[in-house]
């Protein structure tokens, strides 16, 4: 019997490359060999320019799997030069494709060589070396018959670290299990998995949220647990990813009650990683209240605490919504430097 095998795909967000650009071709020492022309003059062509090592931004990629095998990117070396002033062709390019969001490092000094945010980005992150000339070139008054000519320069080389960050507009934290990939398909048209155990999500997942004739992405970041920022459970790989969304929803899960501790312990991981973050425009909702009684409900709604929801029925989650784009709007006309809790 056949065996299916099930097709899928990794989020890979941390990839390590040695990159190198072509050499330049060597020139040539030629001189011309015609009837009748018994001292013909030099014509030995210069070498090609190698190619260069090229870092493109691509809307369509999400991950750097390309990356995880494939360590070593090589540009072409430059053609030789060949007599009859003919010069040697410049190497070809060598292309890395990166999603937007994805910031580039020289490995051995951490030197941040450019962060790539916008969708069609392009960087020469290693320069072809340059083609030797030909003996051509050497020609003088004096020296009319130059014999020498140069060899082609090295490429660069080098370490690169890509570590990719996404770029969303709002960020949705909670811990495991809380509800958040629920609410993504709910709201967006996002598919990530959803079962009733923690850690159903191994990496985040991108929704676009629509009102009308605005958008949103939604950025579902995978649970977090005491001790995240530290390496615990599975939510540390993925801190970084809240690092370029402009609001955090805090979801905090309405039938365990503790909403208080539960909202400290999210606060304080994400504090431990990066201080900026807890000073980050945030939102607090509560999920899950279809799990309560009608007059519990009530009182979250009294209780100021956050706002309740529930991806199941569909409450609270209009109003949501509409105050999850208010919040991003007000951002904007502040020049996206506002703080502040509109829980």
């Amino acid at each position: 019997m056949r065996r299916r095998v099930k097709a899928f795909s990794q989020f890979i967000d941390l990839a390590e490359l040695e990159v190198i650009a072509g050499d330049g071709g060597n020139g040539c020492v030629s001189f011309r060999r015609e009837k009748y022309v018994p001292k013909g003059g030099p014509d030995g062509g210069d070498g090609g320019n190698g190619g260069d090592v090229v870092v493109k931004t691509d809307p369509h990629l999400y991950t750097l799997l390309d990356y995880k095998y494939r360590r070593v990117i090589r540009a072409g070396r430059g053609v030789h030069g060949k007599g009859k002033d003919r010069y040697g062709k410049r190497g070809l390019d060598a292309g890395i494709r990166i999603p937007p969001g994805t910031v580039v490092r020289d490995a051995s000094s951490g030197e941040i060589l450019h962060d790539f945010k916008g969708e069609h980005e392009e960087v020469v992150i290693a320069l072809g070396g340059k083609g030797g000339r030909g003996n051509a070139a050497f020609a003088t008054s004096t020296d009319r018959a130059p014999r020498k000519s140069e060899e082609g320069a090295p490429g660069e080389r080098r370490r690169i670290s890509l570590e990719l960050k996404l770029i969303a507009d709002v960020g949705i934290i909670g811990k495991p299990n809380a509800g958040k990939s629920t609410l993504l398909r709910k709201i967006t048209a996002a598919r990530p998995k959803v079962a009733a155990y923690p850690f159903t999500t191994l990496t985040p997942k991108l929704g676009v949220l629509r009102l009308h004739d605005r958008s949103l992405v939604l950025a579902d970041i995978p649970g977090l647990i005491e001790g995240a920022h530290s390496g615990r459970g599975l939510g540390h790989e993925f801190l970084r990813h809240i690092e370029r969304t402009r609001v955090l929803v805090y979801m905090l899960d309405a039938a365990l009650g503790d909403y208080d501790s539960e909202l400290l312990d999210l606060r304080q991981e994400i504090s431990l990683h990066d201080a900026d973050l807890v000073d980050r425009p945030h939102m607090v909702i509560l999920s899950k209240v279809d799990l309560l009684p009608e007059a519990d409900i009530e009182l979250l709604e009294r209780g100021g605490i956050g706002m309740p929801i529930s991806a199941i029925t569909g409450y609270g989650l209009r109003e949501f919504v509409v105050r999850l784009f208010d919040l991003v709007d007000s951002i904007s006309e502040e020049g996206d430097d506002g703080g502040g809790d509109d829980s």
